[in-house]
């Protein structure tokens, strides 16, 4: 469920540390960066690299605010989405090493109102299965109903016994936020604290990350947070700010907020096999758990990828035959991505405010290659000529959209004959009150979002969003049933709430 280079400090230690790597980084990487963001229209970026111990980059590029100017540094803080799935996976890891838990005992032992459809999926499923996405859902299935809601943690698990998975148990890998959430609520259950403060407690405070943040609230209020990045999106072609989301019950998957300076000291930990400037923060056998394959991701292959797998909040994959341990993050105006190689004692982490964009990826790709000795390759250009193209066929699709709702003259009275409540199993309640022109859809628990319904036949209607990052879409309707859809980086799945 959708996620900053320092200056280049030409010093001999610098140079020592990236001579067995390529140039990029150390002759590039500013003029890269500047030139595409330029390219992607990214208001702002951060990355951290360190290698051997050390932070060798800690930069911010552009603007963390626009109408301020606030520049982007190492320090401000961005929506880490779902890198906070690593912070979860290593928490349950260490709650098995101090004999709290097993992974493989069942969620149902921990957590007595965790149930499933099927009785015999909420007898099995074990916590490792929630861990390493196996548990039946497709990718992203739910997200519409437990992404920025006001239902909390406990609602949205008991609320897991509406839906019918996709997929058998463990039969494929599906993508799945309430599985970590799941695994989150766990910690409660078999401590004294809240999966908030277990991450304070074993992570921030000890690797003395103080600019980072668990809850919604931290990260939008000035004086804690006074830091924080602004987000951003693209609206009509152009770059608007949007509110962040208020992810506080699914924050076991995607909830933490961070800056490049804090994250560079949680990548150094990683690396140092849970050692931190002479301290044992995490065991090593601990962080050697959560790199374990749980899970075959993908299992097709490409050369020098030969696997995909994942372990507990990590991706698994190699590159020319060097382990990699990855993340990335999406949430509605961040996107974020974390790498480690451990064989090369060398990883990064990429901050961004929009979107709308891929440079964080294509980054990624650039920095791995370069951290691998291989040659420069531009993956932000060949990036943005497939983000362009379905840019323009999205804007087309509305376009076409809007000219079917411009044209077609509806039934005297049909929008007023739309209004009422609809529901649906799994999400709940929605509103629709019609009006001369159109619909007006609120939502029970996302009281942020509405929908304008259109019109475009007599059986389909196009909705529009007040937040942009749902999309446009062409649903079905009637006087009796009204399909709701959004993008489908948020949720693929269409829901059909009838009256």
């Amino acid at each position: 469920m959708i996620r900053k280079l320092l200056p280049v400090l030409v010093v001999a230690s610098l140079s020592r540390g990236l001579s067995a790597q390529g140039t990029f980084i150390k002759d590039s990487l500013d003029n890269y960066i500047n030139r595409e963001m330029k390219r992607w229209n990214l208001p702002g970026m951060a990355v951290a690299i360190v290698k051997d111990g050390k932070v060798l980059l800690a930069k911010g590029y552009g603007y963390a605010d626009l109408k301020t100017k606030k520049p982007v540094t190492e320090e401000t803080v961005f929506q880490i989405a779902s890198n906070s799935k690593a912070f979860t996976g290593t928490s349950l890891a260490l709650l098995e090493h101090y004999k709290k838990i097993g992974l493989n005992d069942k969620v149902k032992s921990y957590l007595p109102y965790f149930n499933m459809q099927e009785a015999w999926k909420t007898r099995e499923i074990s916590i490792a299965d929630v861990l390493s996405h196996r548990i039946g859902y497709e990718t992203f299935q739910t997200d519409l109903v437990n992404w920025a809601t006001t239902r909390t943690r406990k609602q949205l698990i008991e609320n897991m016994v509406n839906v019918t998975p996709k997929f058998g148990l463990r039969e494929t890998y599906g993508y799945c936020n309430m599985g970590y959430l799941v695994a989150g609520e766990i910690i409660p259950a078999v401590t004294d604290t809240s999966w908030d403060d277990y991450i304070r407690y074993h992570y921030l405070q000890p690797l003395g990350m103080k600019q980072t943040v668990t809850t919604y609230e931290e990260f939008m209020n000035p004086v804690k947070t006074p830091a924080a990045s602004k987000a951003y999106t693209l609206i009509n072609g152009q770059v608007g700010e949007i509110v962040p989301a208020n992810v506080n019950s699914l924050a076991p998957a995607a909830g933490i907020s961070s800056s490049v300076s804090d994250l560079s000291k949680w990548v150094l930990m990683q690396l140092g096999n849970g050692m931190y400037k002479g301290k044992q923060v995490i065991p090593a056998e601990v962080i050697a758990r959560t790199r374990e394959s749980f899970f075959i991701e993908k299992a097709v292959s490409r050369k020098g990828n030969n696997f995909n797998t994942y372990g507990l909040g990590w991706f698994l994959k190699d590159a020319d035959g060097k382990k990699v341990v990855t993340h990335d993050g999406g949430a509605n105006g961040f996107l974020s991505k974390t790498v480690l190689i451990p064989e090369e004692n060398v990883g990064f982490v990429i901050l961004t405010n929009s979107d709308a964009q891929y440079l964080y990826e294509a980054l990624g790709r650039q920095l791995t290659d370069d951290l691998l000795g291989k040659p420069y390759n531009n993956y932000s250009k060949q990036y943005y000529a497939f983000f362009e193209k379905n840019q323009a066929e999205e804007q087309q699709e509305i376009k076409e959209l809007k000219a079917l709702a411009a044209t077609y003259k509806p039934a005297k009275n049909a929008y007023a004959k739309l209004s009422g409540t609809y529901t649906n199993n799994v999400y709940g309640h929605i509103t629709v009150v019609g009006k001369d022109k159109s619909a007006e859809v609120s939502f029970e628990f996302h009281p942020q979002y509405t929908g304008t319904i259109r019109l475009i036949n007599e059986t389909e209607a196009m909705i529009e969003y007040n937040d942009p990052t749902l999309g446009t879409h062409r649903i079905r309707v009637n006087e009796k049933a009204i399909e709701i859809k959004v993008s489908d980086f948020i949720d693929m799945d269409p829901y059909m709430f009838t009256r």
